[in-house]
């Protein structure tokens, strides 16, 4: 079998852990070049440079080169900036950061224990590019602010995006392939296929353009086609029009050479009505080069094992002391009545209606009455959902416990004290907290979307029998489906312990690592290489 040489692949992203996190986009873009780099591939990963990254005193970065970028009828001046890792700290987190995350989730730069690079002396380093502009950049959001998104973001990143193209050409690094990911970098498909298509590096450079929620589509007044640079004859609705508008998501969904998504059953669903967000009609167009990967987990970070923020460390094999260590542990952190027969049900994310919580309040309000079950939520969100959250917690202290905020280490408290880890969402691109809960043994109980019913196999009687289920499921997005699936969980738990005991230990078992996601990921990409000279599916 002939061994395929490494390649040079660049990157792109808005966000990346540590640098910046709103959401999974950062954890795949931070994670995936290291877990290429330990496949011996070269990644270089280029990142807007926010404020906060700048400010922050734990990252150090060398100036590398001056960019002078069109944008629309200007020429705007901007730094390409090298991360140089902090003498002392090594590879890990730097000593004393703070682990927890604004209230917004916008603007804090790092969440514990991430790396920048891989831990052991195999396979190669990932280098960090970040494109300052202070004028774009210089500003506490990525995105916006209180609520509401920067007008100008189609010029910042429009921005960007040329910037990144042009940094490569500056500093002269070889690139075998471009992976952009979201509506942010969805201009530099585009740009490589009309523009870029004779200058070197480019010349043979495909592009992948992975999807990580369709639903954000950087979807802006037509006039804004004007800061792109691009010629007005790609506003049309085969290419680069939305219902009147321009968006960067179709621009990088029709350019692209291959499509992925962050899971299989997501792929399919983008493809519908239900769920296609009015892109179903492109990307059923574009099908053949559309797929999904299932996001893997960082298990170095993510291990119960060895994980500082736990209580009790614990694996498979000695997990019902570790866990019980745990979940006493986590009711007297979060002021709960220390009980370790009562289950535990944790949640951990964002309060918003695409999360479940317009079906799941009704149970919890109608649940911390009657049912002797305890509930620990972390995270932020609408308002109405944060208020309804109070409001219970005041009434029912030893049953419930918010905690209205991100904190990195009380989220792998939760998923290591809890029993049932809980995500009825209405749409889950790929989802991670239910695979952190598999790792952790805490047994998730999950709507069947996206990546959740990729991940999650309920616990009927034949999947119980043949040893495959680690969780339980429903299927419509309804209240009474929820509370059904939420019972199962509680009369298991509770009256059938050898048939829990196998539950928690079969998704302990299970192997969702990046490495997996990484293999799936480097087959797209030599399959785009390979198809690169025949593939134009899309009108240029």
């Amino acid at each position: 079998m002939t061994k395929t040489p490494p390649l040079n692949i660049a990157i792109v992203s808005s966000e990346a852990i540590p640098f910046a996190k709103t959401g999974g986009l950062a954890d795949v873009s931070g994670t995936l070049p290291l877990e290429l780099g330990k496949l011996n591939h070269h990644c270089h990963l280029f990142l807007p440079a926010y404020q906060s990254v700048l400010q922050h005193p734990d990252f150090n970065f060398e100036v590398v080169g001056a960019l002078r970028i069109p944008v629309g009828q200007k020429i705007v001046s901007g730094t390409v900036l090298k991360y140089q890792p902090v003498k002392g700290h090594g590879s890990n987190q730097p000593e004393g950061m703070n682990t927890d995350v604004s209230s917004k989730g916008l603007i804090s730069p790092v969440t514990s224990g991430l790396r920048l690079h891989n831990d052991t002396a195999v396979g190669e380093p990932v280098a960090h590019y970040l494109i300052r502009q202070d004028e774009y950049f210089g500003r506490p959001g990525l995105y916006g602010e209180q609520g509401r998104d920067y007008s100008d973001n189609c010029e910042r990143f429009s921005f960007f995006c040329r910037a990144v193209l042009e940094a490569i050409r500056l500093l002269d690094l070889p690139i075998d392939i471009v992976h952009a990911n979201d509506w942010q970098t969805g201009l530099i498909p585009a740009l490589l296929k009309l523009e870029y298509t004779s200058i070197p590096p480019f010349e043979h450079v495909p592009t992948i353009f992975t999807i990580h929620n369709l639903a954000y589509q950087g979807r802006f007044w037509h006039w804004d086609m004007a800061v792109t640079g691009l010629d007005w004859k790609y506003f049309n609705w085969r290419q680069m029009e939305f219902f009147g508008d321009l968006s960067l998501l179709k621009t990088g969904i029709v350019f692209a050479d291959q499509i992925t998504t962050v899971s299989p059953r997501y792929a399919r669903e983008i493809q519908s009505s239900e769920l296609g967000c009015g892109m179903e009609g492109v990307l059923q167009e574009r099908a053949t080069v559309l797929k999904g990967i299932m996001n893997g987990i960082d298990t170095e970070v993510w291990n119960p094992q060895s994980d500082p923020f736990l209580a009790s460390n614990y694996t498979v094999d000695n997990w019902p002391n570790g866990k019980r260590d745990c979940k006493l542990d986590l009711q007297e952190k979060v002021g709960l009545e220390v009980n370790a027969k009562v289950p535990l049900l944790g949640l951990v994310g964002r309060l918003a209606s695409q999360k479940g919580w317009s079906i799941l309040l009704p149970v919890l309000e109608q649940w911390i009455q009657s049912i002797d079950v305890q509930w620990v939520i972390l995270g932020t969100g609408e308002v109405q959902f944060e208020n309804a959250l109070k409001r219970l917690a005041t009434q029912y202290p030893k049953r419930l416990s918010v905690i209205l905020k991100f904190s990195d280490p009380l989220a792998h408290q939760i998923e290591a004290g809890s029993d049932i880890f809980v995500m009825p969402s209405q749409y889950e691109p790929c989802g991670l907290n239910q695979l952190y809960s598999l790792r952790y043994g805490a047994v998730p109980v999950v709507r069947q979307t996206g990546g959740l019913a990729d991940s999650i196999v309920d616990a009927t009687d034949a999947n119980l029998a043949n040893k495959s289920a680690n969780g339980f499921t429903f299927s419509s997005f309804k209240s009474t489906d929820l509370e059904t699936a939420l019972a199962r969980a509680v009369v298991c738990y509770l009256e059938h312990s050898e048939l829990w005991n196998q539950l928690v230990e079969t998704g302990m078992k299970q192997d969702w690592s990046w490495r997996k996601s990484a293999m799936q990921y480097l087959d797209v990409y030599h399959q785009a290489i390979a198809n690169f000279q025949t593939t134009s599916s899309h009108p240029n």
